[in-house]
């Protein structure tokens, strides 16, 4: 009678070991991160190579996952003739329909973009980002002359938060603060710490300190 006790005692005691492992398994298996997308950068064809290049490089040294496509035309349905604009949310639409599973897009332009706005049908912005999104947009035309293409890869860099998931954030010096209207580019740096937490879970590359 002994020894049969102890043969079920061993016999549960391993199927409990068996259940613990599977379980385990599981969730090393949920833990795994998911593929990183693909950034691309799309310009127009009004966009400058001198420009381009300085937002790439800028988005390269944060997400070394980016292309660069073809320069490309504005579709005819994005130009608002009334102020001599382009619709920003028809330009992301636009760019979402042609972005595939896996990747992000991001249109550059130096023409003037607007948006709806509360009670403003169009409100001039100098970008714009859905959170979250498949696409986005950039403009430099409300931007500083003197430093102007550093200004425009901090408002790309801007969106292309939005499109991950990263809300407007409080500290003045965080690439996503929130413009209010202004162009306070000059007095931001960088991501502050708990948005470049937040974009290190999706594999951005910064150094926590």
């Amino acid at each position: 009678m002994l020894i049969l006790k102890n043969n079920i005692f061993f016999c549960l005691t391993a199927v409990l070991i068996l259940i613990l492992a599977c379980s385990e398994k599981k969730q090393v298996i949920q833990k795994e991160e998911k593929p990183a997308v693909t950034i691309l950068i799309q310009p127009f064809k009004d966009v400058t190579p001198e420009s381009l290049e300085t937002v790439a490089e800028g988005i390269r040294n944060v997400y070394p996952n980016v292309k660069v496509l073809e320069p490309i035309d504005f579709p005819e349905n994005t130009y608002y003739q009334e102020r001599n604009r382009y619709r920003a949310d028809s330009i992301i639409k636009f760019l979402s329909k042609r972005t595939k599973s896996g990747f992000v897009t991001i249109g550059l332009t130096s023409k003037d973009i607007s948006a709806s706005r509360g009670k403003i049908k169009d409100f001039g912005i100098m970008g714009l980002g859905y959170r979250p999104g498949k696409a986005c947009v950039a403009s430099k035309f409300r931007l500083s002359k003197k430093n102007q293409d550093e200004q425009f890869f901090k408002i790309a860099i801007h969106e292309l938060g939005h499109t991950q998931g990263l809300p407007h954030c409080p500290e003045k010096k965080c690439f996503m603060r929130d413009a209010e209207g202004k162009n306070p580019t000059d007095e931001e740096t960088d991501f502050c710490r708990k948005c470049k937490f937040f974009l290190k879970n999706k594999n951005w590359k910064f150094n926590l300190i």
